[in-house]
């Protein structure tokens, strides 16, 4: 014992007095040098800025080998394997924009195996992500259903995501982590290329616009502690990276159309290009069909645009706008006996949806000096969204009457910048990152009976007279200032400590009248008055975070972190005309805090990732299933449930055997992979008896996804298997209603298969089979729109697609 007590310090001390080294070199565009470029040793603690010359220094740098990673805006990003030895290294790197001309360096993606899954770096642009539990889907190297936006194939690798089927197209995007709601992503801070899509990013984070995945590069995915940087909701950040223009040619085109199941049509162009210090991009994209069901057919239209302008080597700017319409007749839900007599079958023909969206952008980026880095988007949006149908229970027949009218106008824009500088204490380097944000919401919700137009059946998105009885008028301005700061205290060159704070005022406004009336048992209105509310809010609060890294060898990290959340009520929460739910007049706001710990590992032909998390939920607000003794109607309400834990367990993991087998050279691949997650989230601390120690509300216990990828250098091909536990959809655990609302999500699972051809550099085919068992189940049970009621998902589905790029 005392030989390996002395055998374990003479390592310790020989490790400690290791002769260290400098690596210094430059960087350069053809005769130019770069300055400003991003310069790191990948998983380790070495990173810095080149100067105005293009210069840069990595001192005390450990014997080993090192991957040298170098970035810079307008550049393709290269990775050169390096190796430190006992004597200083000089290093000149090239840039280019074409990866063409890259022969003195190895041009990596962020994934060796090419498996379409990676994570962040610590440091990306003016953003710091060290410390913090990150995802990201690489799009160009997804074999899956692009054109229907497949949620459940397009996110399989990422663990712990409940997702909603709301409609087979992939219109709306639904899914959320960690026993959060899937509902429109509003547990998630949504974001294009940096800066908010939702409707209402403060007071009504739902998202109506999802981007095509045919037009987006990767995207990224943040967990909770992104509260700091990101806002401060539960959820996490999730980031969509749209494409840019080609760098190596002055025009492309690429054009897809597919066709599939129920008159599926789908067609997309892209251009793009570089032409001398311009980068552009354009996507236009036309989707339509029929639906699975009756009653379901959709058009939707969208197209986006974008402009990189590099003034000089230290300046660029972007100019990006996005444009979205869509049209969607919606079948409504089923109860739970028609779904098992005919899920296909429709009841409802007259639920029809509307969204129309505009949503602008313009950032600049600018070096200031070989350590700083400055970033600021404004960003704005202009859009609309109409729902009108019949909101009565799925369990009684369409007499014909009245359909409900719910018609919104979101006008809102924001600012956020961000300083990221690069400095020393002594010989060690850090990374510091300061932010402000500005954000102004303007909301006019109004809500009553819709036209009967032709038979009460159109796409009439007009009111009756506004002095309807249920009739309501709002508008909800909103206002939003943080600061927000974090760092990365490189304490070793395998320790990192990353503390971090955001201090947020919000200020949330509701101007507005509806009519309040009592009704007798046959519907009439008993003294309707008028009234008007004025309601103001605002709160100022401190948030703070710390996380830490630890590499245990180069490509295997400890992470772990702890962040404090908070969540205003949003819209939905304090008026709402819809008869299946009512919302408690006493709410108040959600807060708490999340943590992970976690190691995890990300190159090489064996990844992966496995972590422990904890969400304490104060206030959690959520469903209770509940009786009006007035009306003996059953009815939601809304209202602060209780306190909600949750403890869950990660895990993802994938290797190529083929390249394990046969060397990573090998032009083959053969990878598999697989993520589970089991959650465990209960309501504690409740006023309310029935709810203590319930389950919360879309929660599935267990949810597992594996497949395999079989790639050849001319085709692919992926098998996916989906498995989703049961879940409950309110507080009271109900098993089952009569109108369908409440009750059991049962258990699920799905097979997927996706192919690709690749006939020359020119043309390629592209296959899936969605739902291959043709499985009859549901995902969601909703009381309002898209139901009320059950939500079939669809059954088997044929798709092939037609790709050529020029």
């Amino acid at each position: 014992m005392k030989f390996i007590s002395t055998l374990l310090l003479l390592v310790c001390f020989l490790g400690a007095n290791a002769q260290r080294v400098q690596i210094s070199g430059s960087v350069g565009y053809g005769k130019q040098p770069v300055a400003g470029a991003s310069v790191s040793l990948q998983h380790s603690s070495y990173m810095t800025i080149t100067d105005e010359n293009g210069r840069f220094i990595l001192q005390n740098v450990a014997p080993g080998e090192y991957q040298l990673e170098v970035s810079s805006v307008g550049y393709v990003k290269i990775i050169k394997s390096i190796k430190v030895e006992n004597s200083n290294l000089l290093i000149h790197v090239p840039l280019s924009t074409d990866i063409k001309t890259l022969d003195s360096v190895t041009v990596q993606p962020d994934e060796k195996i090419n498996s379409g899954f990676t994570r962040l770096h610590d440091v990306e642009g003016t953003s710091i992500y060290a410390g913090k539990k990150t995802e990201v889907v690489v799009m160009k190297d997804v074999i899956a259903n692009k054109a229907t936006n497949n949620s459940r194939q397009v996110y399989a690798k990422v663990a712990g995501l409940n997702i909603w089927e709301n409609d087979g197209a992939g219109i709306q995007l639904a899914i959320g982590g960690r026993g959060l709601s899937p509902n429109r992503v509003s547990n998630f801070n949504t974001r294009q290329n940096g800066y908010d899509i939702s409707a209402d990013a403060l007071g009504y984070p739902e998202s109506y616009y999802t981007p095509p995945v045919e037009a987006i590069e990767r995207i990224e995915i943040v967990r909770g502690a992104a509260s700091l940087q990101y806002g401060t909701q539960f959820g996490g950040m999730i980031n969509f990276r749209m494409n840019r223009g080609v760098d190596t040619e002055k025009f492309s085109i690429t054009t897809r159309l597919t066709g599939g199941s129920w008159n599926f049509i789908n067609t997309s162009t892209s251009i793009g290009g570089t032409v001398n210090k311009l980068n552009y991009y354009a996507f236009y994209q036309h989707k339509s069909g029929d639906g699975w069901r009756p009653n379901a057919e959709f058009n939707t239209n969208t197209a986006y645009a974008s402009a990189i302008y590099n003034l000089n080597e230290r300046l660029s700017l972007t100019l990006q706008y996005t444009y979205m319409d869509y049209l969607e007749h919606q079948p409504g839900g089923l109860t739970d006996a028609d779904f098992a007599k005919d899920p296909r079958q429709s009841v409802r023909a007259r639920n029809w949806f509307k969204v129309k969206w505009n949503l602008g952008a313009a950032s600049l980026d600018y070096h200031l000096g070989r350590q700083l880095v400055f970033n600021t988007r404004f960003f704005g949006l202009q859009a609309y969204r109409d729902a009108l149908g019949l909101l009565t229970f799925i369990n009684r027949a369409d007499d014909g009457s009245d359909r409900n009218l719910y018609k919104d106008h979101y006008n809102n824009w924001g600012n956020e910048s961000r300083l990221l500088y690069q400095y020393h204490i002594g010989n060690t380097s850090s990374t510091a990152l300061i932010g402000f944000r500005y954000y102004s919401g303007h909301t006019h919700r109004q809500q009553g009976y819709g036209n009967n137009g032709s038979g009460g059946t159109t796409d009439d998105f007009n009111f009756k007279p506004k002095d309807s009885l249920r009739y309501s008028d709002y508008k909800f301005p909103n206002h939003n200032t943080a600061i927000f700061a974090e760092n990365i205290f490189r304490v070793t060159s395998r320790l990192n400590i990353i503390p971090g704070i955001r201090f947020e005022t919000i200020t949330t406004k509701a101007d507005g009248n509806y009519t309040n009336a009592i009704y007798d048992l046959s519907g009439n209105p008993i003294n309707p008055q008028k009234i008007t509310d004025h309601i103001e809010n605002t709160r100022h609060f401190l948030l703070g975070g710390i996380g830490v890294t630890y590499n245990i060898t180069l490509p295997i990290q400890l992470y772990a972190n702890f962040s404090q959340n908070y969540k205003a009520i949003n819209f939905n929460d304090l008026r709402t005309l819809n008869p299946n739910l009512r919302v408690d007049s006493a709410l108040h706001d959600e807060k708490g805090y999340s943590a992970d710990i976690g190691i995890r590992k990300s190159t090489g032909i064996f990844n992966f990732d496995a972590s422990f998390f904890l969400i304490n939920y104060d206030n959690k607000i959520g469903n209770i299933l509940s009786y009006d003794t007035s009306t003996f109607l059953i009815y939601n309400l809304r209202t602060n449930v209780a306190r909600s834990v949750h403890i869950g367990f990660e895990t993802y993991a994938e290797v190529d055997i083929w390249k394990w087998i046969y060397g990573v050279k090998s032009k083959t691949g053969l990878a598999i992979f697989s993520n589970f997650s089991l959650i465990n989230a209960k309501y504690v601390d409740s006023k309310d008896p029935s709810i203590e120690n319930n389950k919360v509300e879309f929660v599935p216990d267990i949810i597992f996804k594996t497949g395999l990828a079989f790639r050849k250098p001319k085709w692919s091909v992926t098998y996916q298997f989906s498995y989703t536990g049961k879940q409950f959809s309110d507080a009271t655990n109900a098993t089952y209603t009569d109108n369908a609302i409440d009750g059991i999500v049962p258990a699920y699972s799905i097979m997927d298969i996706s192919a690709e051809y690749r006939l020359n550099k020119h043309f390629s085919f592209f296959g899936s089979i969605n739902n291959l068992a043709n499985e009859k189940y549901f995902t969601r049970r909703a009381d309002s729109y898209p139901g009320p009621g059950i939500v079939p998902s669809d059954a088997r589905g044929f798709y092939l697609t037609l790709q050529a790029r020029f």
